[in-house]
C-alpha cells in the first residue's frame, strides 16, 4: 500500500475547501484502515482525520457495527447516535437521531479496497448531497489505487 500517495491525496482533498471551515460541505472527515475478512481482535487504525479529534479505540463500536451488517436494523455512534438511512453498493448514508442542530446532521460512510471513509455533516438534503460528492471524490481517488 502506498501511504505517501493517501496522504497526499487526503491533503490535497482537506485543503481543496472540502473539510473543515464554515461553507465547506464537510465539518469532518475520517479515513480508518478496515480490513473486513481480518480477526475482530485487531483494531483499525486511523489513516488520516480533520475535523475530527478520534483514537483507534473510539472506533470499536463502530468497526464492529461495520463487521455484523445489519445496517438498516442497528445504529452507530462516532459523536452523537446515528441511523442509516440509505444504503448501497460501497456506501450508506446515515442521519444522527438527537442533535441540537434545527437542519440535523449526518455522515456519508464509503468503503473501498482497504479504507472505510467517514463524512460528517450538518444540514439536510442539500448538504447531504454536497457532502455525498466531496466524499465521492477522495473514494474514487482511492478506487482508482485499488485502496
Amino acid at each position: 500500500m502506498d501511504s505517501a500517495f493517501v496522504d497526499r491525496a487526503w491533503d490535497k482533498w482537506v485543503t481543496s475547501g472540502n473539510v473543515g471551515s464554515s461553507g465547506n460541505p464537510l465539518k469532518a472527515a475520517i479515513l480508518i484502515n478496515y480490513d473486513p475478512t481480518g480477526p475482530s481482535r485487531l483494531l483499525s487504525t486511523i489513516a488520516e482525520q480533520e475535523g475530527i479529534n478520534l483514537y483507534p479505540v473510539d472506533l470499536k463500536q463502530f468497526i464492529d457495527f461495520m463487521r455484523r451488517g445489519n445496517l438498516p436494523t442497528e445504529t452507530f455512534d462516532l459523536e452523537s447516535a446515528d441511523i442509516i438511512t440509505s444504503i448501497h453498493e460501497n456506501w450508506f448514508a446515515a442521519r444522527c437521531l438527537n442533535t441540537s442542530q434545527p437542519a440535523g446532521e449526518g455522515a456519508i460512510v464509503m468503503q473501498t479496497a482497504v479504507y472505510v471513509l467517514v463524512a460528517l455533516y450538518d444540514g439536510s438534503i442539500g448538504s447531504a448531497s454536497q457532502a455525498m460528492a466531496a466524499a465521492d471524490q477522495f473514494a474514487s481517488q482511492l478506487s482508482r489505487k485499488n485502496f
